[in-house]
């Protein structure tokens, strides 16, 4: 078989990571949300990346006696750290404001805005700013957005504006930390930094908590809620992050965030049927313009990589 033909074969692993990928963290934000009813955002945070950090510390335990885990790698995993935490904080922030598919498709602006911080972070994709694909895949999300933002209705007072400004925010610190992690982790293996990562992110989250909420009352909650932190903690931050790693090393970075785009309907469709939510029609047409946008400002980076 030549080389050519071996290319145009689908990577059946990657594939099915990132399709792995989508479904893990299409749960979270419903996990979230469940857990809103019983724990605080602080609280619950702390405990879902504890877990997350347990799953990675034998592998973290093994990569530090192989030498992958070095005092540069943690200098610089302490930077993305810092960023992950105010990220995981407005994430969760979110849902305790807003039901899991209208927050989702907002903080899905973000691939616009981490197209903003690679031209503004590496030459290379400057070129961008002279892509009119990438212009209209902006434009087309800022109309996206408007639509799905208008259509809720309801935004006088400062709870509703806060339910819309927290995930764009969201959005925002997604982007900061996707650039983050690229820059402090370029030529080393992902999942090592992730690991430092979690190391890091569930000690800061710790002291939130510890600050700003009352972590002790999950010995008090129902049965169910301890496994919903379990669950959470594993898929949709553990689990997910690797599949995502594996993904971009085997198929590279355009599939896996084309494919993530499908994960606000999804997380939708769930919350559809488990919380009861409901799009207006204006709103349903601003999600398709929005993942329209996104999708032209992934096809934009791909173009620019090619040419």
């Amino acid at each position: 078989m030549t080389a050519a033909r071996a290319r145009d074969r689908i990577d059946i692993a990657g594939t099915a990571a990132i399709l792995a990928a989508t479904l893990c963290w299409m749960s979270g934000p419903l996990f979230i949300r469940y857990l809103s009813g019983h724990l605080d955002l602080f609280s619950q945070n702390f405990w879902r990346y504890l877990v997350a950090m347990l799953f990675w510390l034998p592998w973290f335990v093994v990569w530090h006696r192989c030498g992958k885990i070095t005092a540069s790698l943690m200098r610089r995993a302490a930077a993305v750290s810092a960023v992950n935490i105010v990220l995981q904080s407005f994430w969760a922030w979110s849902y305790y404001l807003v039901l899991p598919g209208f927050g989702t498709l907002l903080t899905r602006s973000s691939m616009v805005w981490t197209a903003a911080f690679c031209i503004f972070y590496f030459p290379a994709e400057r070129p961008l700013v002279r892509s009119g694909r990438f212009w209209a895949g902006a434009a087309l999300t800022v109309a996206g957005l408007t639509g799905i933002v208008m259509g809720r209705g309801g935004l006088g007072c400062f709870g509703s504006m806060a339910a819309v400004a927290v995930p764009l925010f969201t959005a925002v610190f997604w982007s900061a930390y996707t650039v983050a992690a690229k820059i402090a982790f370029a030529g080393t293996d992902a999942r090592a930094g992730f690991a430092m990562v979690s190391v890091y992110t569930a000690a800061g989250l710790a002291v939130l908590a510890m600050l700003f909420g009352s972590p002790l009352r999950v010995f008090d909650a129902p049965g169910a809620v301890p496994a919903a932190v379990a669950v959470s903690g594993v898929l949709s931050i553990a689990i997910a992050h690797v599949l995502y790693y594996v993904s971009i090393r085997r198929i590279g970075g355009t599939i896996p965030a084309i494919l993530l785009q499908v994960s606000p309907f999804l997380t939708l469709l769930l919350s559809m049927i488990v919380f009861g939510e409901r799009l207006r029609t204006w709103q349903w047409a601003g999600a398709v313009v929005l993942m329209a946008g996104s999708f032209l400002s992934i096809l934009a980076q791909e173009h620019l990589k090619r040419s």
